[in-house]
């Protein structure tokens, strides 16, 4: 094939640049920048170099001045679960995320639920959780001077959905906390030398109290725990009568995460009530120590 007149092959093909061996080429994003550069030679590295520096000081400089807010300490739908609130914390926006405020419909609302009862809505009825803050944070309060004063504790939530949310709950209170998820035994307290027999006599059986999280699939444990005299708390909803449990918490007892939210709530009080109890211990033992080294320093004295 030959070239037209006055065309070279020279002036056909395109110019390379060419690279010393040592010489590696790599490219790069500026910061704040969609484009990427070439570095093709020292000049190119140091330039690099000093506008990822101005970069990281204007950051270091704004940030000082930016939001303190992060994945940790921002609500996120899983904390309910991994990193529940204290009572103090536990606000109405975290209720109403959670869904704590939807009922049942109007026609099977209960006549005695009246009273926790917002209004109606779309044929539900939306529970007042203005009434239902103030009454977990005196279950909260219940269960911080059970743990205190060396009491057990059992979590009862029998569906699927809820075995996480009270083992983790159990777990927090340590050798106090107890759970039942599958199905509770009748006569567990009623007749619990029958059913226990030899232990019966060497463990407490009894519990000195007992959270439903589903209480209306549970009436036969809270039948056993008025027989007995057990305290008992009890998520309600607007189906279910108030009065059948002794601390009710008028909310959905549907919801899994309203279940989360609330076991988190009373666990993380009655781990503060294990707390309370092991530093009392700790200062019991430490006036003992020193008011037996008073006596034993006065012995040598008068000796």
């Amino acid at each position: 094939m030959s070239l037209r007149s006055g065309l070279t092959a020279t002036k056909c093909l395109q110019r390379q640049r060419v690279f010393p061996r040592n010489a590696f080429r790599t490219t790069y994003t500026a910061p704040n920048s969609n484009l990427e550069s070439t570095i093709e030679s020292p000049d190119d590295w140091h330039l690099m170099q000093e506008n990822r520096a101005r970069f990281k000081l204007l950051f270091d400089l704004f940030n000082q001045h930016g939001s303190t807010q992060t994945r940790k300490n921002t609500f996120q739908p899983h904390h309910t679960l991994s990193c529940p609130l204290a009572p103090s914390q536990t606000t109405l926006s975290a209720l109403v995320a959670a869904g704590a405020h939807f009922g049942h419909t109007t026609s099977l609302m209960n006549s005695n639920f009246l009273p926790y009862a917002y209004g109606s809505r779309a044929g539900l009825t939306i529970i007042d959780l203005e009434q239902t803050l103030p009454l977990l944070r005196r279950a909260a309060n219940l269960v911080r001077a059970v743990a205190q004063r060396n009491g057990t504790i059992i979590f009862v939530g029998t569906r699927p959905d809820l075995q996480n949310t009270i083992q983790r709950a159990s777990e927090r209170l340590g050798a106090q906390g107890y759970h039942i998820g599958e199905r509770w035994l009748p006569g567990t307290l009623t007749n619990r030398n029958q059913l226990f027999q030899e232990k019966s006599q060497e463990y407490r059986l009894t519990p000195d109290l007992v959270v439903f999280l589903n209480p209306l699939a549970n009436m036969n444990a809270i039948r056993e725990c008025a027989i007995q005299h057990v305290p008992t708390v009890g998520i309600i909803d607007s189906n279910a009568d108030p009065r059948i449990v002794m601390y009710p918490i008028p909310a959905n007892d549907d919801s899994p995460r309203t279940a989360q939210i609330i076991a988190g709530v009373l666990s993380v009080a009655g781990k503060e009530g294990v707390k309370a109890r092991e530093e009392g211990q700790k200062t019991q033992q430490n006036h003992a120590q020193r008011i037996l080294i008073k006596q034993v320093l006065n012995g040598e004295g008068n000796v």
